[in-house]
């Protein structure tokens, strides 16, 4: 591996953690440093850092807010 590929990498723990898991990115980025954007985004995508993940999660935990508001005004009447 390229030492600026392999500094890259230690600088960024969630990249390393996802090749560790995912053996096929250390050999598809030893053989051609040019994927690592790819690399990045299926990263993403594996850990939920996705702006449509995000938002989903964010909406989940508003429903549940609404919920449990709901349910203390109904225990409140």
């Amino acid at each position: 591996m390229q030492p600026g590929v392999y500094q890259y990498l230690e600088s960024r723990e969630d990249l390393r953690k996802f090749m560790r898991m995912n053996p096929k990115w250390y050999r598809r980025v030893t053989r051609d440093p040019s994927v690592l954007s790819q690399m990045e985004q299926e990263s993403k995508y594996y850990f939920g850092k996705t702006t449509t993940q995000r938002i989903e999660r964010f909406n989940n935990q508003l429903q549940m807010v609404q919920m449990l508001m709901q349910m203390a005004q109904a225990m409140k009447d």
